[in-house]
């Protein structure tokens, strides 16, 4: 069926050791004692919140760049984020829920909701522009 749900710290990582495995230059920089999952994710949060506050969208490429440069760079301070909500796109789908039916209102229900009144007689000649209203 569908992949198993991944936070997104073990995307970021799956990302991060995958591109270790297929470049050689990288692995001198993911392997630094100094570096860890922890502080790249919150390092990621933190570039994100300075991008656009509250509520941001950056693509996988984005993501996974800031990643990358966390572990190439050695001057990168990283502060401790407030708890934060982030979302992952390679998801599975949630089952989707029945959702009650809503009843149509009856003609009588129509008919009563109409403007009452009766319509003006027109002169031959002339047009109203409201005369439907």
């Amino acid at each position: 069926m569908g992949k198993e749900y991944q936070s997104p710290k073990q995307v970021i990582q799956s990302y991060l050791e995958e591109r270790a495995k297929s470049d050689p230059l990288f692995v001198t920089s993911y392997t630094k004692p100094n570096k860890n999952i922890d502080e790249c994710y919150n390092y990621i949060i933190g570039e994100a919140k300075k991008r656009g506050g509250s509520v941001v969208c950056m693509s996988d490429d984005e993501v996974f760049g800031l990643a990358v440069h966390y572990y190439d760079e050695d001057d990168i301070k990283v502060s401790k984020q407030p708890a934060t909500k982030a979302v992952v796109s390679n998801r599975p789908e949630k089952k989707k829920e029945l959702i009650p039916s809503i009843e149509k209102p009856k003609p009588e229900q129509i008919a009563n909701n109409k403007r009452k009144g009766k319509k003006k007689e027109i002169p031959s000649g002339q047009f109203l522009l409201f005369e439907d209203l």
